[in-house]
């Protein structure tokens, strides 16, 4: 695996590695999928890239929001990246996942407001689709996740994501903490578009 979409059979020498053919299997999702996560404190967000990266996530967005209580620095994002390359490799993806730097959120739904995308953000106590419902009616090749902080969202950053072309969706009747949402969301994802008949 080389990180950027390709995979081959090699012969190991002493220092080298001899490539003896290039393999045509697929392991990455037919949909590009950006994960737009609200970081969490403590280490939670090493387990969102990890987890994220096996399940097949193509991008990462690190979001400070007003209730994010972390400001991570350059040494945290490198190790982000670090973990999503050992998960890339364990779990035997042809592409490693863009960690991005870190962003506040208006300026990342901003960003990312693009009427090509299917674009979600994760919602509680909101009347609102679930995310399967939403998902099943997804006509796009690139899909965005956001989901939230400790405390959630407050409403007005929810109206400006609504009012940037996101899609209000609801994971559940449960209350997921920060580090379980995205995982959620992704894991959804990932398998309504590779099994797009369930039900």
């Amino acid at each position: 695996m080389d990180g950027q979409g390709s995979a081959w059979n090699a012969e190991l020498a002493e220092n080298t590695a001899n490539l003896l053919e290039l393999l045509q299997e697929l392991t990455e999702l037919p949909i590009s999928i950006t994960l737009m996560v609200a970081i969490p404190k403590g280490n939670g967000f090493d387990e969102i890239v990890r987890c994220c990266t096996e399940i097949g996530v193509t991008e990462i967005m690190p979001i400070i929001s007003k209730r994010t209580l972390v400001q991570p620095s350059q040494h945290k994002i490198e190790r982000w990246r670090k973990i999503a390359i050992e998960a890339s490799e364990q779990s035997e993806r042809q592409n490693t996942p863009i960690i991005s730097d870190v962003i506040p959120l208006r300026d990342a739904v901003t960003k990312m407001a693009d009427p090509s995308r299917s674009s979600y953000i994760c919602v509680t106590r909101i009347e609102s689709d679930h995310l399967i419902q939403a998902l099943k009616k997804n006509t796009a090749q690139s899909i965005v996740l956001l989901t939230g902080p400790e405390g959630g969202w407050t409403s007005e950053e929810v109206e400006h994501a609504i009012n940037q072309g996101f899609q209000p969706v609801s994971l559940g009747s449960r209350i997921l903490r920060a580090v379980t949402a995205p995982v959620v969301a992704l894991s959804i994802t990932a398998a309504i578009i590779e099994n797009p008949k369930i039900e």
